[in-house]
C-alpha cells in the first residue's frame, strides 16, 4: 500500500466533511445524489467511479469491498513481539535508501517514548520523496527478528500530522476493487463520511418481528459493517443481511412480473374438448410418454384460462419437447387463434418446420416459415396473409420480431432455446396482444437458475426420453487411439449409418490468445483444428470413399438448407460442421458424433452436441477427440463419459463454472447480483423466494405503508420495467 499524505481524519472530520457536502440542506443528501458532489470526488473522480459502475451515493454504498482487513490496536514499540502483526505510531528519526544491495531497500527508524523500531521496504526507492525525518507515521505489519533486532518488513503505513489515531481509520475495513483512476484507499476515504449518515440514507424493509425471526441485523448496521466491520462475526452478519435483501428484491421482481402477467393481461382462452384432444393425438404416429402427457395436461389447464400462460418446458435432449409444443400449437389453432414458433437459428427454424410438416401432412392447418432470407413479393404476400388471419402457424427466427410482422389474432407464442433470447425480445412478441407463452429449453436448468433466470415462469419437466431411443456411449479419445476410432466409424458408415464431425471454429486460428499453446496436446496442434481443414482431411484422406460435406453458419441460407436436406435423405455420409448443429436437429440415422477439440467446449454444449445422435433405436457413439493437460477440461470430459443425464450434468456445470458464466442477469431483465451467489447462498435464495411471493399475494401493488420502503427499493432496482408506477 502506498503512502497517502494528508491531514488526520477523525470522527469530527468525517462529520465536517458531510456538512461541506450538504450544508444546511441535509435533506438533499440522498441515495440518488451523484457521487461527484461528495467531498474529495469532483468531475474527474466521478468519471473514474462511473467506469466502476458507481454514479450515485446508493451505488457507492453497494460498491462492496472485495476483502477486509482487521487491524490491531496501536501498541508501544517496547510491546512488540516477533511473529505478531501490530500497529505502531512514531516519529521518523532517520531514513536510508540502499540502492547498492542486490535487493535494494528503503529503511526508516521509527521512535516513540518507549524505544526504536527499524522498518524496511524492499525495492522501496519510490518512498525516498515520501517518508522523511520529522514526520509522524503509523505502520501496521508483521514483526520479525533480524540480527537480534526487531523490525517490520513492508508494512502498510500512513503519514500523519498528529500522533493519536485510530488505526482502523486507515488500515481496517474494506479493500475495494480499484482502477487506474481510483485506489482502494481513495475509495475508502470517500465512503467513510457517507457511513456517518446511514440513518438518513438507509431505510428498513421489514418489521422487528420478521427481522428477529429471520435472524437478520438492521440494514443500517449491515451497510456500516460491510464497509467497516468491527470484527469477523459482524462482517458475516452484514453479508447475510445484504445477500438476503438482494435476493429478496430479485425474487420480488419476479413475483410481481408473474402477478402482473396473470392479472393485468388477458389472453384468449383455448379450451380443449375430447374431440379436439382426439383430433390432435391422431396426428402423432405414437403414444406420448407419461412425462409428455403430464406436461400436456399442465399446458391445457393453463391455456383454458384468460390469464396468459407463462410456462417453461424443460426436457433433456431428445426427450420429445417438440411434440408437446405442437400439441399446444394445435390446441390454439383449434380455438381459431394463430401461433408463432420462434427459434434462435435458421437451421433450427427449418428443423421445426420440417417436423411440423411431417406431423401435419394433409392437414388443413396452414403453416409458413419466415426467416431473414425471405424477401420481396413472396414475403410481402405472406405478411398480408398473416395479418389477415389466413395463416395458422408461423415458424421463424428473430425475423418474427420485425415491425412488419403483424398477427390477426395471436393465441400462442412458442420460443425454443429460451436462453438464447433475452426477456425483452420475448416481450416484443407480446406487444400487440398477450398470447399464451411456452418457452422451451433442451439445456436442463439447475434448480438455482430455474429460481432466478426463469423464476417468473411455471415449469414443466420431461424427465425421461421416449422408449424407442437408443443408448449413447461416450468415449474420450486421445491421439494414439484416433486411428482405431476412425476404423470403427468407417465400419458404421459401411453399414449405412451417418456421422457428424464438429469443430470449434470454421477456419484455423493460429496463435490466438484465447487458445494458448499450453492447452494443446502437441506441436502439431499449434494451429487450432477447424471445420474447413477437417473437411479437407476427412474427405480426401480419412473417408475418401464416402460423401463428406461441410456446413457452417456463414453459408447462404439456401446452401445450408440444401446440405441439410441431402443429409436428411442419406445422400451425405459425414457432415462436418461447427456448433451450428448444436440444437434441434433430428436425424435418426445419424449414430456417430465426433467432437474435435472437445476440451474447448463447455459441459452444456458438449451435452447438446451429443444430443444430436441417439434419435433412432440403434445404439449411438459419441467420441470426444481431445489432448489436454488442463484439469478443468479433463474433469468435463470425464463427466461426459460417465453421465448421460442432462440435469446432473447441468448441476455439475453450475458448480464447475459458477453462476456468472451461466446466468446473465441483463439477459433476463433482472438486477445485477453484487454480493449474493445463487450457488453458495441457496438457502437464503429459497427463503427470499418464499417470502417475496407471499408478500405479493398479501399486497400485490405494495401500497401498504409498511411496504413503502420495499416498493421504492424495487423501483430503484428494476426501474419501471415492472409497471409498478403505471398500476399504482
Amino acid at each position: 500500500m502506498q503512502s497517502v499524505s494528508g491531514k488526520h481524519i477523525g470522527k469530527s472530520g468525517r462529520s465536517m466533511s458531510f456538512q461541506s457536502i450538504a450544508g444546511k440542506a441535509q435533506n438533499k443528501f440522498s441515495l440518488s445524489m451523484s457521487v461527484q458532489y461528495l467531498k474529495g470526488v469532483g468531475p474527474a473522480k466521478a468519471r473514474a467511479f462511473a467506469q466502476l459502475g458507481v454514479e450515485t451515493v446508493g451505488d457507492l454504498l453497494e460498491y462492496f469491498p472485495r476483502d477486509w482487513v482487521f487491524a490491531p490496536g496501536a501498541i508501544k514499540i517496547n510491546q512488540m513481539q516477533p511473529n505478531h502483526t501490530v500497529t505502531i505510531v512514531g516519529l521518523v528519526e532517520s531514513v536510508d535508501y540502499q540502492s547498492f544491495r542486490r535487493q535494494p531497500i528503503f529503511e526508516a527508524v521509527l521512535a516513540d517514548d518507549t524505544g526504536l523500531c527499524r522498518i524496511v521496504w524492499f525495492h522501496g526507492g519510490y518512498l525516498r520523496n515520501q517518508i522523511k525525518p520529522g514526520q509522524v507515521i503509523m505502520a501496521s505489519g508483521k514483526v520479525v527478528l533480524y540480527k537480534h533486532q526487531l523490525q517490520m518488513n513492508n508494512p502498510e503505513f500512513l503519514i500523519l500530522d498528529e500522533k493519536s489515531s485510530e488505526p482502523d481509520e486507515y488500515f481496517g475495513g474494506g479493500i475495494y476493487p480499484a482502477s487506474a483512476g481510483l485506489s482502494s484507499r481513495q475509495i475508502k476515504r470517500i465512503v467513510r463520511p457517507v457511513l456517518d449518515n446511514l440513518a438518513e440514507l438507509v431505510s428498513e424493509f421489514y418489521d422487528r418481528d420478521f427481522i428477529k425471526k429471520a435472524n437478520l441485523i438492521s440494514r443500517k448496521d449491515a451497510f456500516s459493517w460491510i464497509h467497516l466491520p468491527p470484527d469477523k462475526e459482524k462482517l458475516a452478519q452484514a453479508k447475510r443481511r445484504l445477500k438476503y435483501d438482494e435476493l429478496f428484491l430479485m425474487q420480488l421482481g419476479l413475483a410481481f412480473r408473474r402477478y402482473r402477467c396473470k392479472h393485468f393481461s388477458s389472453a384468449t382462452p383455448c379450451r380443449c374438448s375430447e374431440k379436439i384432444d382426439s383430433r390432435i393425438r391422431k396426428r402423432f404416429p405414437f403414444l406420448p410418454t407419461e412425462d409428455q402427457n403430464d406436461c400436456i395436461n399442465e399446458i391445457v389447464a393453463d391455456m383454458k384460462k384468460t390469464e396468459p400462460m407463462n410456462r417453461l418446458l424443460q426436457g433433456d435432449v431428445g426427450s420429445g419437447k417438440t411434440v408437446v409444443a405442437l400439441y399446444a400449437a394445435l390446441l390454439a389453432v383449434a380455438n381459431r387463434t394463430q401461433v408463432a414458433i420462434m427459434a434462435p437459428t435458421e437451421i433450427l427454424a427449418d428443423q421445426h418446420f420440417i417436423s411440423i410438416e411431417r406431423y401435419l401432412k394433409n392437414s388443413r392447418v396452414k403453416r409458413v416459415l419466415i426467416t431473414g432470407g425471405l424477401t420481396g413479393k413472396k414475403r410481402k404476400e405472406l405478411l398480408r396473409q398473416i395479418k389477415n388471419g389466413e395463416i395458422d402457424i408461423v415458424v421463424g427466427t428473430v425475423a418474427l420480431l420485425q415491425k412488419d410482422v403483424e398477427f390477426h389474432k395471436l393465441g400462442l407464442v412458442v420460443i425454443d432455446e429460451q436462453h438464447k433470447f433475452g426477456v425483452h425480445q420475448r416481450a416484443e412478441l407480446r406487444k400487440q396482444t398477450t398470447p399464451h407463452c411456452l418457452v422451451m429449453t433442451a439445456t436442463p436448468i439447475p434448480r438455482t437458475l430455474a429460481m432466478t433466470a426463469f423464476g417468473d415462469l411455471d415449469v414443466s419437466i420431461i424427465k425421461h426420453s421416449p422408449p424407442d431411443r437408443g443408448t449413447i456411449i461416450t468415449r474420450w479419445v486421445d491421439r494414439q487411439n484416433r486411428r482405431k476410432a476412425y476404423q470403427f466409424i468407417r465400419e458404421c458408415l459401411k453399414a449405412k449409418k451417418q456421422a457428424y464431425f464438429v469443430y470449434p471454429r470454421i477456419t484455423a486460428l493460429e496463435g490466438h490468445p484465447k487458445y494458448p499453446l499450453s492447452h494443446l496436446g502437441t506441436q502439431q496442434d499449434s494451429v487450432l483444428k477447424a471445420a474447413t481443414e477437417g473437411w479437407k482431411n476427412l474427405s480426401t484422406e480419412v473417408f475418401s470413399e464416402f460423401t463428406v460435406e461441410l456446413l457452417h453458419g456463414r453459408m447462404p441460407s439456401p446452401k445450408k438448407r440444401q446440405i441439410m436436406d441431402r443429409f436428411r435423405k442419406g445422400k451425405i455420409d459425414v457432415l462436418v460442421s461447427t456448433v451450428v448443429i448444436e440444437v434441434g436437429l433430428d436425424m435418426p440415422n445419424a449414430t456417430i458424433m465426433v467432437i474435435e477439440g472437445a476440451d474447448r467446449f463447455g459441459l452444456a454444449q458438449l451435452h447438446q452436441l451429443r444430443g444430436r445422435i441417439g434419435r433412432g433405436e440403434a445404439k449411438s457413439y459419441c467420441f470426444l477427440f481431445a489432448e489436454t493437460e488442463n484439469e478443468v477440461a479433463k474433469n468435463r470430459l470425464e463427466v461426459m463419459t460417465r453421465n448421460n443425464d442432462g440435469f446432473e450434468i447441468a448441476e455439475y456445470d453450475l458448480r464447475l463454472r459458477g453462476p456468472g458464466e451461466l446466468f446473465s442477469t441483463r439477459q433476463h431483465g433482472l438486477p445485477d447480483l453484487k454480493i449474493a451467489n445463487i450457488i453458495d447462498d441457496y438457502e437464503l435464495l429459497v427463503m427470499a423466494r418464499k417470502n417475496a411471493f407471499e408478500l405479493v399475494l398479501q399486497d400485490p401493488m405494495l401500497i401498504k405503508d409498511e411496504h413503502r420502503n420495499i416498493r421504492q427499493a424495487l423501483l430503484a432496482k428494476f426501474g419501471d420495467s415492472l409497471g409498478l408506477v403505471d398500476v399504482a
